[in-house]
């Protein structure tokens, strides 16, 4: 039985608190280790690591900070299926889908390589006579990052590139539920060069947050997890003067057309529905059917979802357990309070068949039709393999189905028709909008995030917004009367 420990100042660190949790394999109901809890004095020693090591990398050379990215994405992009095998092994998703979330995280890597040219400022000469003003972009300290469970190695990843490549150290805490993913990047980081000090991992539940929002090391947090919890930590966060930008929730739609092509729309919304067992952030969970489609296009989704293996990450199955066998049976809660209130249950994952270990945390994908607002599978986020299936007239009652809900994460539009396109995602009040694309994460030279209780602060994850967030400008004024005037060195010159 593995002790899963932090990562401070280059080294594994066990610290003083003798609280733990396990570590479950989902597909299997096997504890395979036990993560420690750090208390309030471990954060604060963790803490401390990263400003001590801040100052020396804040004045590092953007030379030298870009080499080390660069190395860094060579060596992810060399060994990324060492880590998707550890998120399989701690979160569940199968293997393809863990692949594929840290190919999207090293995409952010690659955007912060070119960490220079988006940390230029501007300049004017004689603003007044000799008097030349400029503005530059510099880091603010030690970052905390707070991680979900559903996505161990992109979410942070969304944050960490950019943080360190501006300058910033960083205070990683992973989700308890799936820690191993962190510590395998820390070491990674240590083996491109990256200084000890400057990438730090601390491991724990709610006593570690709380010290990370007050801890005044700490400059700023960036978080993703579940509305409440994100108000909550932006709430507390800014309280005790630091910069938050906390992604919450999603009751993400997607809107299919009657002159929609409805095989694409099918594969589209059991693809966005139930990959990774429907624990995306940005998963198809209500499926907005308009006008007289409906009945065929729940018949296609059903006839697609059939054929969907449940089981075992590692053994070629096309969806994985979900995380914990309490999560498991919080999802199956919802499929039995929307029988109850009258939605009708077209496939029921309750009762998969599924290809793994008997104690897995197994629930198939499931169809519910005739769902209507008022039902909780609707209202609330069920973050599990759960297809909800709203029926309108219009595509006006479609457009106040969304724009109504507190949500305003994702959203998509299936249809061939242009100006039926544009209106959409020109009336709908969502932060990330899909034509007829399902699942619209945009790429890393964008911004990642919602509108309204899907993200509060008013910054959105990587591309520009990114960047502005672990950065601050200042202004400087400047007049010289006497020209300064170096020796002699016919060398040519280099950036050191």
């Amino acid at each position: 039985m593995q002790t899963i420990a932090h990562w401070v100042d280059g080294k594994s660190f066990t610290g003083t608190s003798t609280a733990t949790a396990p570590v479950t394999n989902p597909a299997t109901g096997v504890v395979t280790g036990q993560v420690s809890l750090a208390n309030a004095a471990d954060v604060r020693t963790v803490a401390d690591a990263a400003a001590a090591a801040f100052p020396a990398w804040r004045d590092a050379s953007l030379s030298k900070r870009t080499q080390v990215l660069f190395r860094f994405r060579e060596l992810l992009n060399a060994r990324k299926e060492e880590i998707a095998a550890i998120i399989t092994a701690e979160h569940g998703k199968v293997l393809s889908d863990a692949l594929g979330e840290v190919t999207r995280g090293l995409e952010v890597v690659e955007f912060a390589c070119g960490i220079p040219h988006l940390l230029k400022g501007g300049y004017t000469e004689n603003a007044s006579s000799k008097v030349d003003i400029f503005s530059i972009r510099q880091p603010l300290g030690p970052i905390a990052i707070i991680s979900p469970f559903n996505f161990p190695a992109m979410v942070p990843m969304w944050f960490f590139p950019l943080a360190i490549a501006a300058g910033n150290t960083v205070v990683l805490k992973p989700s308890e539920k799936d820690p191993s993913a962190a510590l395998w990047t820390a070491a990674l980081w240590e083996e491109a060069g990256l200084p000890a000090g400057v990438f730090n991992v601390v491991q724990g539940d709610k006593v570690a947050v709380d010290e990370l929002l007050e801890n005044p090391a700490i400059k700023a947090v960036s978080f993703v997890g579940s509305t409440p919890i994100a108000k909550y930590v932006y709430e507390r966060g800014t309280a005790h003067g630091k910069r938050v930008q906390a992604l919450g929730g999603a009751k993400n739609h997607m809107v299919v057309l009657p002159d929609a092509d409805l095989d694409l729309a099918a594969d589209a919304a059991v693809n966005a529905g139930f990959g990774s067992a429907g624990e995306r952030c940005m998963a198809i969970s209500a499926l907005v059917a308009v006008g007289p489609i409906a009945d065929d296009l729940v018949a296609r989704i059903a006839q697609r979802t059939k054929t969907i293996r449940t089981g075992d990450g590692t053994k070629g199955s096309d969806m994985g357990p979900l995380v914990t066998e309490a999560h498991r049976d919080r999802v199956a809660s919802y499929i039995a309070a929307g029988e109850s209130a009258g939605a009708t249950v077209v496939l029921d994952g309750r009762t998969v068949d599924a290809d793994g270990a008997a104690d897995g945390f197994w629930l198939g994908p499931t169809i519910l039709d005739n769902v209507t607002p008022e039902m909780s599978v609707y209202t609330d986020e069920i973050f599990g393999p759960v297809l909800s299936v709203v029926r309108v007239d219009t595509y006006d009652e479609a457009l106040a189905l969304i724009n109504n809900n507190q949500y305003g994460n994702g959203t998509a539009i299936f249809t061939n028709d242009g100006g039926a396109a544009r209106r959409f995602h020109n009336e709908v009040e969502v932060g990330m909008v899909g034509i007829n694309v399902p699942i619209p994460v945009p790429m890393a030279y964008y911004s990642f995030g919602g509108w309204k209780n899907s993200l509060f602060g008013d910054s959105h994850a990587h591309g520009i917004d990114g960047v502005h967030f672990f950065t601050r400008t200042k202004a400087v004024t400047s007049r010289w009367l006497d020209p300064s005037h170096g020796g002699l060195n016919l060398g040519f010159p280099q950036n050191n």
